[in-house]
This record gives C-alpha cells, sequence and structure tokens, in this order.
C-alpha cells in the first residue's frame, strides 16, 4: 500500500479513482452482501479499502469507480437485467456475439437491477471512506424489455417507434441519475457524484443537478480525437460547475496495457485543459500484479509537475469568450449524439474559430445569450417560436448573428421562422452538389456544383471570382432592403453520364442561380452548409468568408496575432487576482497512422506579435510561471506586446490595475 500511495504522490497526482467493481463484475473489497461477487483471484480482499487509507495518509482523493450498464458476471448471471433489442435479442454496446470476447452486455437500470446497484452502492458508503463515487456507462439505452415496454405504454409512446423507445430511455437515464444521487445523499452529504457517459451535451442539461461536477471522458488516441474535448469543454463549462478532462496515458485507449504516450501529447491534452478551465486528468489501469508501472508514472509525473507549476495562474479561471455557437447536437436526439458522432457543422466551425483565435462558446436554445457579442448558428439549428423571440430580443438588443443553410428555418424545413435573416425559400438547389459516397481513394462523386462569387468586404483575402462550393445549399431569395454580398453562379450543367467535363463538377457557366451570401443589419446569412463542408476536405475559402462577415460584424475582437493557423489561443480572467491569462499552444498532432492522430514533436515559434482587447488599464505583461515581464503598449483598449519564443504552451498574465 505505501509503494502504491508514494509512487502516486512522487508523480504529483493529488486524486485516483479506484475500483470497488468493474466491467468484468469483479468486486474488488470484501463485500459482506455479494461475497459472491469478490475476484475469485483477488489475494488481499481489503485491496480497495487499503488504497483508500495509504492515498489518504498521502492527502490523495480517492473516488470509488462502479460499473452501471456493462458488467459481465451480472448479465449472465440475471439474463432478465439485460437490455432487450426491438426483435427481442441481447442489447450490445458494440456488434459483440455470445462466444466473443468483452462485457457489452447492455444492463437496463429500469430493472430490478437498480435495487442491486443501490445495494451495492449502500455498502461501499458504509464499508469505506467515500471521498467520491464514479459511475461509470450510465447512458440511454434502446431497450423493450417488459419494464421499459410498461413505462413507454404508461407515457403514451409507441413503444414500436425507435424515436419514442429513445426518447423514453433518455427520460428513465436522467430519473435514474436522480434517484440515485438521492440516495446517495441519504448515507453521505459531500461525496462528489458523477455518471459518465463517455460525452458531456446538450442530453445532460435536464439532469444537471444530479451531478457534483462533470468529468469529460476524451481520449484523443482511442475514438474520441482532438476535436471532442474543445467542443464538450466549450459547453460544459458553462453550467458553473468543476469540469475534470481525462485522457489516457496510453498510445491508444483503454486496455492497452503497457503502451506509452508520447510526452509531446501528454503536455498537449493537459495543457489544453488548463486554458479552456478544465481540470487534469490521465488515465490508467491497475495491472494484475497491483503495482504501478514505473516508466508509467515517471512519464505522468513528468507533465503532471509542469501542471502543478502552472495551476496558480488556473485556479478560479473562468473563459473569456465573444461569440456563443449553438450545437446541431441539440436536435438530433439521443440515438446519434456522442463522442465518436460529434455533428460535421460542430467539428468544422470549432476548427474554423480556433485556427483563427476567435473566443467562443458552445450553446444550446435554453443558453444565456446576452454575454455574447456574436451568435452563430451552424448548418442545422432549427428555430422553434421561443427561441425566434429569445434570438429577436437578443438582435433588437445590439447583437449580431451568422446562420448558415438550414440554420433559422421551422421545424418542418419550409419557412423561415427567424425572420431578421430577411430571405425566403425558393427551392431546393437544382444546380447543386449532392451527398458525396466515396469512390475509392481519388474519385468521390462530384457530380454537381456551383459557385460562389464573393464581392467587397466578404470578399477580403480571397479572389473576387468564383469558389467551388461542394455540398447542396438552400435556394434562397434575398427580401427587400437586404444586402447580397455573394451571389451563386451556376456551372454550365449537373455532371451526368450525357454531360461530363474532366473528373468532378462542371465549370462555372457566369449565370447568376441565387442568393449565396445575404446582409440584413446585424444578421448575416449562409446559403451553404459551410461548416459542414470545411469538416469535410477544409476549403480554406469557406473560412476566410466566415471569418469576414465575423469582421463585419465583430470588428473588435479579443485576440490578434500574426502567429500560423496552427497555433491556439485563449483567455480566462482570474477575477480574484485582477488579472487575465492568455494561453498559446503549439502542438500540431499529424495523422501518421491509419488509426489515430500521433503529436511527438514540438516546434517553436519566434517573435510573436499578439494584441489583447483588455477591460482595463494594464500594470504589466509577463510569462508565466517564469516571471520574465514583455515591454507592451497600449493602442486605444489595445494591449500590443511581442513573445519572444512559444516552445509547446506559454501562459501570459496580463496584470491589471485594481
Amino acid at each position: 500500500p505505501e509503494e502504491f500511495a508514494s509512487t502516486l504522490k512522487k508523480a504529483h497526482i493529488n486524486s485516483i479513482t479506484c475500483f470497488a467493481r468493474c466491467h468484468h463484475g469483479m468486486m474488488y473489497y470484501d463485500s459482506k452482501a455479494f461475497p459472491e461477487k469478490i475476484h475469485p483471484k483477488l489475494t488481499n480482499k481489503n485491496l480497495l479499502k487499503e488504497q483508500i487509507e495509504a492515498c489518504h495518509r498521502h492527502d490523495i482523493r480517492v473516488p470509488i469507480y462502479i460499473t452501471v450498464q456493462w458488467d459481465y458476471l451480472t448479465a449472465a448471471e440475471n439474463p432478465e437485467w439485460v437490455a432487450v433489442t426491438e426483435d427481442g435479442g441481447i442489447s450490445y454496446a458494440y456488434t459483440q456475439k455470445p462466444y466473443t470476447p468483452g462485457f457489452y452486455a447492455n444492463l437496463c437500470v429500469n430493472t430490478p437491477y437498480r435495487d442491486f446497484l443501490k445495494a451495492h452502492t449502500k455498502e461501499v458508503l458504509d464499508m469505506l471512506p467515500c471521498d467520491g463515487l464514479f459511475f461509470d456507462i450510465v447512458k440511454p439505452v434502446d431497450c423493450s424489455c417488459k419494464y421499459c415496454r410498461k413505462g413507454m405504454e404508461e407515457s403514451g409512446l409507441d413503444p414500436t417507434k425507435p424515436e419514442n423507445r429513445m426518447e423514453y430511455a433518455q427520460k428513465m437515464i436522467n430519473g435514474f441519475k436522480t434517484d440515485m444521487t438521492n440516495f446517495i445523499r441519504q448515507y453521505n452529504k459531500e461525496c462528489s457524484i458523477f455518471y459518465n457517459r463517455g460525452h458531456i451535451g446538450t442530453a445532460h442539461r435536464p439532469v444537471v443537478d444530479a451531478y457534483t461536477h462533470f468529468e469529460l471522458e476524451s481520449l484523443p488516441s482511442g475514438g474520441w480525437g482532438y476535436l471532442h474535448f474543445p467542443i464538450t469543454i466549450r459547453y460544459a463549462r458553462n453550467f458553473g460547475i468543476d469540469c475534470l478532462t481525462h485522457t489516457g496515458k496510453f498510445h491508444t485507449s483503454w486496455g492497452d496495457f503497457h503502451s506509452f504516450k508520447n510526452r509531446a501529447a501528454l503536455e498537449f491534452e493537459c495543457f489544453n485543459m488548463l486554458a479552456q478551465g478544465s481540470k487534469c486528468l490521465i488515465g490508467d489501469q491497475l495491472e494484475p500484479s497491483g503495482r504501478l508501472s514505473g516508466p508509467v508514472y515517471e512519464l505522468i509525473g513528468q507533465v503532471y509537475s509542469e501542471v502543478e507549476k502552472k495551476e496558480p495562474w488556473c485556479m478560479g479561471a473562468k473563459a473569456v469568450t465573444e461569440i456563443g455557437v449553438f450545437s446541431p447536437e441539440e436536435f438530433l436526439g439521443s440515438v446519434t449524439a456522442g463522442r465518436t458522432n460529434i455533428p460535421p457543422a460542430s467539428q468544422g466551425i470549432v476548427r474554423m474559430l480556433q485556427e483563427s483565435a476567435h473566443q467562443f462558446d458552445i450553446l444550446d436554445s435554453k443558453s444565456e445569450l446576452a454575454p455574447y457579442k456574436l451568435l452563430v448558428l451552424p448548418d442545422n439549428i432549427p428555430v422553434s417560436e421561443e427561441f425566434a423571440a429569445r434570438l429577436k430580443k437578443y438582435l433588437d438588443g445590439g447583437g449580431g448573428l451568422i446562420a448558415s443553410f438550414e440554420s433559422g428555418l421551422n421545424d418542418e424545413k419550409n419557412n423561415f421562422a427567424l425572420k431578421e435573416l430577411d430571405v425566403k425559400i425558393k427551392a431546393e438547389a437544382a444546380l447543386a452538389p449532392d451527398a458525396l459516397p466515396a469512390w475509392g481513394r481519388y474519385f468521390e462523386r462530384h457530380d454537381y456544383a456551383d459557385y460562389l462569387l464573393p464581392k467587397g468586404k466578404i470578399a477580403a483575402g480571397v479572389p473576387e471570382t468564383e469558389h467551388a462550393m461542394y455540398i447542396k445549399g438552400l435556394e434562397v431569395e434575398a427580401e427587400t432592403g437586404s444586402e447580397v454580398l455573394a451571389e451563386t453562379i451556376l456551372p454550365y450543367f449537373n455532371r451526368t453520364y450525357k454531360s461530363f467535363c474532366s473528373h468532378r463538377q462542371a465549370p462555372s457557366s457566369g449565370k447568376e442561380g441565387y442568393s449565396g451570401i445575404v446582409r440584413k443589419g446585424r444578421c448575416i446569412y449562409f446559403a451553404h452548409p459551410i461548416f459542414t463542408q470545411y469538416h469535410r476536405n477544409a476549403p480554406r475559402w469557406c473560412r476566410q468568408l466566415f471569418l469576414n462577415a465575423i469582421e463585419m460584424l465583430l470588428p473588435e475582437r479579443l485576440i490578434k496575432h500574426d502567429g500560423p493557423s496552427t497555433m491556439l489561443a485563449s483567455i480566462n480572467e482570474q477575477k480574484k487576482e485582477n488579472r487575465w491569462i492568455l494561453h498559446l499552444l503549439h502542438y500540431i498532432p499529424e495523422r501518421r497512422s491509419v488509426d489515430i492522430d500521433v503529436l511527438e514533436d514540438v516546434i517553436p515559434l519566434y517573435n510573436i506579435k499578439l494584441s489583447v482587447n483588455v477591460p482595463g488599464k494594464v500594470r504589466e505583461i509577463s510569462c508565466v510561471p517564469e516571471g520574465s515581464t514583455l515591454d507592451f503598449s497600449m493602442n486605444g483598449s489595445r494591449a500590443e506586446f511581442i513573445l519572444p519564443k512559444l516552445s509547446g504552451h506559454q501562459m501570459i498574465s496580463i496584470q491589471l490595475y485594481d
């Protein structure tokens, strides 16, 4: 036990989650209520108890892990508690079969299994010191067991319809979380409580009170990718509770024993957490010997020692933002929303805004709007009457708004509910791109395309000529009084076996089709799904046209710099200390393999010119934690200075006068 705890302490770890029960269904403490579930090869039945006691002697917290919907032993012994598919089969999380390795049968917490979970949890609370509870795999599952069918029928839902089953599943799992939290509070008023789904998104809003904090499981090399974290943290941090983000020490993902993440990757992932206002967690798994790997904790310690040095400039820090971006995830439903299928529009716009150093949050239709100078509705944000009224009030108060493609339409998608855009639907674009299924590595289907011809301010940084738009847009018509910033230009023809030119879409015919970009007052509308398009193949002109639209509505942005688009910039406020902390990161994940992005090298940047729109008089600007001061000048409300060198991550303190 002492070796275990001292290894953690040496690695600068102050909290570690240890297991009461795992996905195999085994328990790791001396259970009196369920002795048959203690791991049969567990030499020391007091493993968890001794882990906790040893860690507490070193002031290390030990939240306790309890699996919920994956439990191999329980599913095998109590098949009546397993979730049922619509055709009466076993519900699996993945494409598992009975004789393939894995523990992915989904248990249903709407069955008497919930009673077992409560009894198990109560025993843990009674027998062990409990700093917190981490419940894993707690998610809506499409289930047709007798309990769920009865619940759906009592709720007036049709269990034969998948969308009704998932609607019920979401409400049921939310009810489970509230029920379990209330149950825990009967026995422990202080412990932290978290329910893990592998993703924090818009489905969490109705049940946030069941949580003491959020933990964002987001292993970039484990299926989440490097875009998942910046999307989810920018949403999760808005609820006013602590956020803790998981990465892993693994080269790939959980269960990848005896593998090591590159140090540069682990640094970037942890330092980016700090930059976005999150606490850090590096995942590991205990080997059967019960000993922690020396090299693993040497690696973790190297990174955490740097985190520890940076913490004084991160404590209590809140993101300073100016743009609110709505998430299409809210409108996708529980079936599709998750870590591996973040909406393409979200991925595209987050890339654009990160690459241009804009400061932004991710919102849903219930979010507060007043804090933001500009709102963006990317590609697929339907607008109800209530939402339209909120957006109108925001715009009447002087805010700005950018929308694209189907955003602003009513639920039926036959009319614009957001009248302030001042456009109307003519028809579905007749000469525009269709879906693009892959035809091998080179040939994709590009039978259709139309073109945007930007002019004036919207064309800044791009030539005033046709630019290909690869995905079908909406054929819209600008209302009287609107300004058309870019017309759509049609191709000579749609590509068919009768009419084709070269390998892809036909060239521009020069003939105007419909309004491509429209401005009315403080609103700008793009007829094409530019954010989904950017996610697909990143046309620079799509990003530039969007950034030009931002510039027209938000000319005095928070941060400006002359660094490359690979440099990330975020700014946080430490209100108590009366200072802003600017985070700069330059790490470049590279697709070196089929499976994952790899980050190995740290490429320094030199003499970066920076300009920050500050809220008061600046006393000092310095690099922290190093303490070296930077010369600066004021240009109106903007503090301007040069950073001599950026190697990986640099925090810059902008200290204001009281």
